[in-house]
């Protein structure tokens, strides 16, 4: 190791203004000594010292002149549970950038694993590189690495607005606990967490809002003492404690987009103690088949330039069917009229307290619906919820159709081909959603109409559509919720009821649950179904 480092590092020596465990308080002047074996701090006045491995282990600027050196096990004898660390602290900031260049440099060199017998050179990859392409993951910490779209997650007030009410209304749980914040963005639920007592908040985020997050915490000084921001992925970072809360927003389009939940569970595995809280700790997803004629002209008719026969003398219909296709396998988002729903909606739960990470690699959920008006079905809505399970306060986010509007708005599935189904009859199906390496699923949906009526019991299924979406491209319709007019029995019938579905610890031990909400969630579209 030491000809592959050379002489640049080594017996380079940073005089530290402060040393400290991060276990205790008593802090004292140090030695920052780079060596070819790794990083040794000493701490003078109570006579400590410790070896970091710079290939292990993970050291984070907390500020212009503190940083934090973390590792798995202790040199110094004590009984370290799980990891062992200091806080240091140099002269000025000119120091501080200089220590952190060398650390850099050595890691350059030493993630250098060897040559392999065809001459070439590997480094190790996490799990997280492993299943995830390098481009999408460049593009997704890119993007929320932009105070833009911070301020376009922050100002959805159904969102910032609930988190804040299941942290504070649920102190209990927070006060005097370690709590990591999974993908931090902007820091605002460890602020949350830190005014509800916390007594340390990890913020765990792997863009470059990480900076962002030093910056805001550190405006917020009676909470930044409690709060250290570390830049990383969950996958990858130590951290100098177990946790007995983790928070985190990994929620995603159809709930499961951008396959932030598998960090979730594996932070959960890392990190949090056997008896720890997770906010939030359930998500369902809920469809229901709807009809909306509007919806699907509109999806139809963008394939009409591909008809035209003399297009700058260039006949274009042989692509018209590719054409069609391709805008039917777009996902459509927005926010629609719940009164658009055919038959009461279905919901599968996702346990993120039990459930394995492999588990999010596909879900399979058989549908079943009793339709509640003839008309023809266009597709499969689907929006989700995730519950806050704390000690003094349940409380759920919910995206339903009908609720107020979020950032997610709610998703749809449109069928090429509807289907057409009398009130009273069966209408199954699957919905498949299959991870894919561009942190995303392709969905996978069929739908079927039994027969009804007189001699069902002796019929099958007579009619049958299927459609393939990619959940990373879909369109982003955007419009808020048609004004259909209300018929008069409907003026005082909620439309769909989500919200307040209490959900039993009994209930979460199956891995697939299925269960249909009360048939009074969706009214009758009869003023509806006239016009189309």
């Amino acid at each position: 190791m030491e000809d592959l480092l050379g002489q640049t590092w080594k017996n380079r020596e940073f005089t530290l203004s402060s040393v400290s465990e991060l276990s205790s308080d008593a802090a004292s002047p140090g030695i920052a000594r780079f060596t070819s074996d790794g990083l040794h701090i000493h701490q003078q006045s109570r006579e400590i010292s410790l070896n970091f491995d710079l290939r292990t282990a993970q050291i984070f600027k907390l500020g212009p002149v503190r940083s934090v050196c973390i590792m798995e096990g202790s040199d110094v004898g004590k009984a370290a549970s799980y990891s062992t660390g200091v806080t240091i602290q140099f002269k000025n900031e000119e120091e501080c950038e200089a220590f952190h260049s060398v650390v850099q440099q050595w890691i350059k060199k030493a993630n250098v694993q060897g040559s392999l017998p065809n001459g070439t050179l590997t480094t190790s990859k996490s799990k997280f590189d492993e299943k995830i392409e390098a481009s999408s993951a460049k593009m997704y910490f890119h993007y929320y690495g932009q105070l833009l779209h911070q301020q376009n997650m922050l100002q959805d007030y159904v969102r910032t607005g609930t988190y804040y009410a299941a942290v504070i209304e649920n102190r209990a749980d927070f006060t005097g606990r370690v709590v990591v914040d999974v993908g931090a963005g902007s820091g605002i639920l460890s602020l949350f967490a830190a005014q509800a007592g916390a007594k340390h908040v990890y913020a765990v985020e792997a863009s470059e809002m990480a900076e962002y997050a030093r910056k805001l915490i550190a405006g917020n000084p009676t909470l930044a003492q409690r709060i250290t921001v570390i830049k990383g992925r969950v996958e990858d970072v130590e951290l100098p404690e177990k946790a007995d809360i983790l928070i985190s927003e990994p929620m995603g389009t159809l709930l499961v987009n951008e396959r932030m939940l598998e960090s979730y569970v594996i932070a959960r595995d890392r990190f949090l103690t056997p008896t720890g809280k997770m906010f939030p700790g359930v998500g369902r997803i809920h469809m229901a088949p709807f009809t909306d004629e509007y919806l699907f002209i509109e999806i139809a008719n963008k394939a009409l330039f591909w008809q035209q026969q003399n297009y700058y003398g260039v006949d274009l219909t042989p692509l018209h069917g590719t054409a069609f296709q391709g805008y039917f396998s777009q996902p459509v988002v927005d926010a629609f009229d719940p009164r658009l729903l055919i038959a009461p909606p279905v919901f599968h739960v996702l346990d993120f307290t039990k459930m394995k990470e492999e588990d999010l690699y596909e879900v399979d959920i058989p549908l079943r619906f009793i339709a509640s008006v003839g008309t023809r079905v266009h597709g499969l809505a689907c929006w989700f919820d995730v519950l806050f399970n704390g000690s003094t306060v349940q409380r759920w986010l919910t995206t339903a159709p009908g609720s107020p509007t979020t950032h997610w708005y709610q998703l749809r599935c449109v069928l090429s081909q509807p289907i057409y189904v009398m009130a009273g009859q069966e209408i199954t199906g699957r919905l498949r959603l299959i991870a894919h390496s561009a942190q995303s699923y392709t969905i996978h949906l069929t739908l079927s109409a039994k027969m009804w009526g007189p001699g069902a019991e002796q019929g099958g299924i007579i009619q049958t559509s299927s459609c393939k979406l990619d959940l990373k491209e879909p369109y982003y319709r955007m419009s808020q919720a048609q004004a259909y007019p209300l018929a008069q029995d409907q003026q005082s019938q909620p439309l769909v009821q989500t919200q307040d579905i209490n959900i039993q610890s009994h209930e979460l031990e199956e891995p697939e649950i299925m269960q249909q909400l009360s048939p009074n969630s969706c009214a009758q579209i009869d003023s509806l179904m006239q016009k189309i």
